[in-house]
């Protein structure tokens, strides 16, 4: 058994379960650092990590009533065709150094997004109430499914954004929706997806499936102890080692 993977899951499972965010923001680069896999398998693998951590969670959420299913299946509507279309053309295309370099650069860029989401995560309310005026009711229908599609392409290219990166498109276009919702919403809405994106990269071969047992042992106690420790964290200080965390990521990612 490698203790390493396992404490590795632990300490992201943690994060997790504190703050709601990072899985595959922390994930992806630590198995791109410390387990040295390549940038496609370490997106393919932290993908099943990311479907199977959040399944325990979207049943929760979903006995609780925090789902809003309408929401869910328009994002999906969008999410999955996309997700299928990304998968798609690099099996056409193959797994080149062309594919390696943009994969690479999708991630980098996805950890400095979600970083900017995590660091300005009370201002996104009211930049969605403000916009609210310019989208009515009948465009929001439209506008979810395309940020399905845009959340299909960048979990399927990089594995991250179906947390911190889809909760903040719903708050914009659902400004007024309760936080409980937006978050049992989003992760209704990651579990199949990146369950799909999940086997399109297992049918490329690009998941490490003896890595993958004991990220997971680690990191489901873990999700459970980081939301025992919530109560005893502040926020802020918890947002602020995120962010710090996801933009050195990103960073040394890109670089």
């Amino acid at each position: 058994m490698d203790w390493i993977a396992i404490a590795s899951g632990l300490g992201v499972g943690i994060i997790v379960g504190i703050t709601g965010v990072g899985g595959g923001s922390l994930m992806t680069p630590l198995l791109l650092t410390v387990f040295k896999l390549s940038p496609a398998v370490a997106i393919g693998t932290d993908l099943w990590f990311a479907a199977l951590t959040k399944m325990s969670g979207s049943v929760a959420h979903a006995r609780h009533g925090h789902v809003n299913w309408a929401i869910t299946r328009r994002l999906l509507a969008g999410s999955i065709p996309a997700s299928l279309a990304t998968v798609a053309l690099m099996h056409f295309s193959g797994v080149t150094k062309g594919w390696a370099s943009a994969l690479t650069f999708s991630l980098g860029i996805a950890l400095l997004l979600t970083a900017v989401v995590v660091a300005f995560k009370k201002s996104w309310q009211a930049l969605g109430l403000r916009l609210e005026r310019w989208i009515p009711d009948s465009r929001k229908p439209a506008l979810t499914v395309i940020s399905g599609v845009i959340l299909g392409v960048l979990v399927s290219l990089s594995s991250i954004g179906a947390g911190a990166i889809g909760a903040t498109l719903i708050l914009l276009i659902y400004p007024r929706m309760q936080a409980r919702d937006i978050v049992g919403t989003d992760i209704a809405h990651a579990v199949p997806l990146t369950l799909v994106a999940g086997i399109g990269h297992a049918t490329l071969g690009n998941v490490n499936w003896a890595l993958l047992v004991p990220l997971l042992i680690g990191s489901l106690p873990g999700i459970w102890l980081g939301a025992q420790l919530t109560r005893r964290l502040p926020d802020g200080v918890v947002r602020s080692l995120l962010c710090a965390s996801l933009l050195m990521a990103g960073w040394k990612v890109i670089h």
